[in-house]
């Protein structure tokens, strides 16, 4: 199971390395670390803030390592001394952290926002679905993101030795990406470097230096384009044409998306918007006549959106307990029967009007959605490959 957590974990599985030395008394009383329990409940994003303001306010994270012998499959642990007058206390900015037993964990640095790194990760974790829902082999992955300086960059990678953890990074400039590389050879952290492979191939081919400079730097520039400001007025047109608003305004959106209550209209329209593309909702409902200029429209600026019932009707519960629906409007909203009479509703609209795309939402992520409205979005656009009418996606 993945959890992603922005903050250091303080267990103490440390890797071999020929950094740092073993503590030289061997007949030293070791004790098992007593777990660490949450202080206060709270969100994972409080604890995410909170991690945050410790990295940024210089927190140290290295501790005194106390373990038991090596139990089998353990690997050997390194003492990474603590620096003189530092506190060994296990709190940071009032938050304790709790790790689950047995988990992998991937460090992702970055010296921006990384989104780069967090996605490239989770697109590859991807590919070990089988094991991670099975928690055959549980994983945590960790953020730190805004890393710009040396210092803080080995506190990081020395807490991933002790964790036994894997380092991915993104770091735009090349000192600190061979700090990094050097450090992790050095104390014997598996790590990746994103961003540099790409960096230099791109180098090659266009035959110019990189900058070296992390987004938000000071030294780069981002002057406000016209995609900049078509981005703006995209998104501002979708969030007003939200959940079938404006209907007289159809006819000015870019794409136009069609389906029945939580087939993730919203999110698509917003992401989609994100890329500066204008779009306008229409949900269907029974009973519920659909608005006129949906029809007179660009036919081929629409796609339907449908979903498995079975998904749809626990999505469709869970949403109807949150809003705290009585039992009597569930049944008129988050019933299976309900949900499949209006599916079909939606179904035989959508044969009606085969011109309409009809994409299958179930299981997939909106960025997954949004690729395939897109590559019809622009096949149709250029007319270079036509899809087939009235397929499912």
């Amino acid at each position: 199971m993945i959890s992603s957590s922005h903050f250091f974990s303080l267990s103490k599985r440390t890797p071999p390395t020929a950094g740092p030395t073993p503590d030289p008394n061997p007949n030293q009383t070791t004790h098992q670390p007593e777990r660490r329990k949450l202080n206060n409940k709270g969100s994972s994003q409080l604890i995410r803030w909170s991690r945050a303001r410790a990295i940024r306010s210089g927190v140290k994270l290295d501790r005194p390592v106390q373990r038991t012998p090596l139990e089998a499959g353990d690997r050997p642990v390194v003492q990474v001394p603590v620096a003189d007058g530092e506190s060994s206390s296990e709190e940071e900015d009032g938050c304790v952290v709790e790790m689950e037993d047995g988990a992998k964990h991937i460090y992702m640095v970055s010296d921006g926002t990384g989104w780069t790194a967090e996605h490239a990760v989770n697109a590859a974790l991807g590919q070990f679905d089988y094991c991670l829902v099975d928690r055959g082999c549980p994983v945590n992955t960790h953020l730190f993101s805004g890393i710009n300086d040396v210092e803080r960059l080995m506190e990081i990678i020395k807490q991933a030795a002790r964790e036994g953890a894997m380092l991915i990074y993104t770091l735009a400039d090349e000192n600190m990406a061979a700090s990094a590389r050097h450090a992790c050879k050095r104390w014997g952290v598996p790590s990746t470097d994103l961003l540099s492979p790409i960096t230099d191939a791109i180098s090659s081919h266009l035959g110019v230096s990189p900058s070296g400079l992390p987004r938000g730097a000071p030294g780069r520039k981002f002057p406000l384009t016209e995609d900049y400001f078509k981005r703006i007025d995209a998104i501002e047109f979708t969030i007003k044409q939200d959940d079938g608003a404006l209907p007289e305004n159809l006819n000015r959106a870019d794409i136009v998306l069609a389906g029945v209550s939580r087939t993730g209209k919203t999110p698509l329209s917003i992401y989609l918007a994100q890329k500066g593309f204008k779009v306008a909702n229409v949900p269907i409902v029974m009973g519920v006549a659909l608005p006129k200029t949906l029809f007179k429209i660009d036919q081929e600026k629409i796609f339907a959106l449908t979903i498995n019932p079975v998904v749809l009707h626990t999505i469709r519960r869970a949403r109807a307990k949150t809003l705290g629906l009585t039992e009597l409007v569930r049944t008129n909203y988050a019933e299976m029967d309900h949900v499949r009479e209006e599916l079909d509703f939606a179904s035989k609209i959508f044969a009606q009007n085969p011109t309409w795309p009809v994409i299958e939402v179930t299981g997939k992520a909106i960025e997954e959605t949004a690729v395939t409205v897109l590559r019809l979005f622009q096949d149709r656009k250029t007319r270079c490959s036509m899809p087939r009418i009235s397929k499912r996606y």
